[in-house]
């Protein structure tokens, strides 16, 4: 079931179209990257999500109704640019901002502190925001985000200034969150991530709307037709002759095992390919290789620079 629908967005600026026509869904319950390299459009779309602006053309469904200014109680938006008070103490600011969400004094401060001492930062309620690290004020800042459990999380780079270990931590709760039943949007960088956490993506850039779907099938639909084969050692690997649609990459040697690294030059199936080493020992493992999330990113907007650049 979709959460949200974009329906057909654009949004000019003066001299700067940021959105061209763009078109997507969004299911319920489920982590969505939204990707795409600086200045795709990214941003503007995320100010539309949030009513910081609207757009000039389309629409944006909620829960199957034009999105409006109600649907803001149910949405968390942590911003790539923090907005903490420096000069006020921790405990203060975030009680101020749990109780802007609707929550009562009460409702507040209990939530608080029970992510408060989730996310191991008690001891600072008494502190001043300045005196926190990046991090700790990043950890605080995604508290206030989801302290009002809200429908939707809109995350934009949430995993900058922490460390393996604390941007592991957010990478539970995003999934925790996902598990409650939150519909998450993760915007970032980092194609690491999105490859760990989110089930669908789009990929925008320069405006347009130009790769989407389950990342999965994304992957599959980018294959190069890669293949890891592992075969236990024995003297009849020394004489294998691979036929014209097989390039051998590599062979690495191992104590018990020899490993290919091949490619198909042709639409031959994989069963073909397995034939070929069925009859020189025991398979140990046969795998395809699929390309990252990285190496899409890269060639797709690539490709699509290339194919749309102005002279």
């Amino acid at each position: 079931m979709q959460l949200l629908q974009i329906q057909n967005i654009t949004k000019k600026f003066t001299n700067h179209l940021a959105l061209d026509d763009v078109s997507f869904e969004i299911d319920k319950g489920k982590v969505f990257g939204l990707l795409g390299p600086n200045g795709a459009g990214k941003t503007t779309l995320i100010r539309i999500l949030t009513r910081i602006t609207t757009p000039d053309q389309g629409e944006i469904l909620f829960n199957g109704k034009p999105l409006s200014e109600k649907d803001l109680e149910n949405i968390g938006y942590l911003p790539e640019e923090r907005g903490l008070y420096k000069k006020m103490e921790v405990g203060e600011q975030a009680m101020y901002l749990a109780q802007l969400k609707g929550l009562s004094h009460h409702e507040a401060f209990t939530r608080l502190k029970y992510w408060f001492r989730k996310f191991e930062i008690e001891g600072w309620w008494k502190r001043k925001v300045e005196e926190l690290s990046k991090g700790m004020q990043q950890k605080m800042q995604f508290i206030t985000t989801i302290i009002h459990e809200p429908e939707l999380l809109i995350l934009d780079e949430p995993f900058s200034g922490f460390d393996p270990i604390n941007a592991n931590l957010l990478k539970e709760e995003i999934l925790f969150q996902k598990e409650k039943g939150a519909t998450i949007i993760l915007s970032t960088h980092n194609m690491a991530s999105v490859e760990e956490i989110c089930d669908d993506i789009v990929l925008i850039n320069k405006s347009k709307k130009i790769l989407s779907g389950n990342i999965t099938e994304v992957k599959n639909r980018f294959k190069k037709h890669r293949f890891v084969i592992e075969v236990e050692k024995n003297d009849r690997l020394s004489d294998i002759d691979l036929p014209n649609y097989i390039e051998l990459i590599s062979q690495t040697e191992k104590p018990h095992a020899t490993i290919f690294d091949i490619q198909l030059l042709s639409h031959t199936s994989s069963n073909e390919l397995l034939t070929c080493f069925m009859g020189k020992g025991n398979i140990v493992s046969f795998q395809e290789l699929l390309p990252s999330m990285n190496e899409i990113f890269i060639e797709q907007v690539s490709a699509y620079n290339q194919q749309n650049k102005t002279i």
